[in-house]
């Protein structure tokens, strides 16, 4: 009745971008992008794995994958349909989503709330059911792009928790 999905996705900064950086389908207002075969919205992509994974389908790159021309800057918004129409017809739906997004540049605060509202409708769900956190590297390591882990919860639909 219950399942559990991660995601996971990563991409390197791209310093001379050729599409502008986009979490969770929001525009980031910055001089950098994020080097990858679609729109690279790493967030979208590791939120689409984690739905992907919570119900047993193949993941994203085994559905659309990254050497098919078709794909070549596609909105991440079609992968992340994808995943919640096959979501939908295995009879499941979201009960919380958990999302830490790591880099240290840009700032994630400034855009939290707009990502949460976007990924809300997106996914139709309350707010409430969305948490995101935007941590750095404190110094650890060389953060040269962005890494998404999610984790997500999904009932059957007619589960009461």
């Amino acid at each position: 009745m219950l399942r559990i999905g991660l995601g996971f996705d990563s991409h390197p900064f791209e310093e001379k971008p050729t599409k502008p950086l986009k979490l969770g389908g929001i525009v980031i207002d910055t001089d950098i992008g994020l080097k990858g075969h679609s729109d690279a919205d790493v967030l979208l992509h590791a939120i689409t794995d984690a739905i992907l994974g919570a119900i047993g389908a193949p993941d994203i790159g085994e559905l659309f994958p990254p050497n098919e021309e078709r794909w070549k800057n596609a909105d991440s918004v079609i992968f992340l349909k994808k995943a919640l129409n096959l979501m939908h017809e295995a009879n499941y739906r979201i009960v919380n989503l958990d999302c830490v997004i790591i880099c240290d540049r840009p700032k994630i605060a400034p855009y939290k709330e707009r990502i949460i509202e976007n990924l809300a409708t997106l996914l139709r769900v309350e707010n409430s059911q969305i948490n995101l956190k935007g941590k750095t590297t404190e110094g650890f390591c060389s953060s040269d792009g962005i890494t998404v882990i999610c984790n997500l919860l999904l009932a059957k639909s007619n589960f009461t928790l």
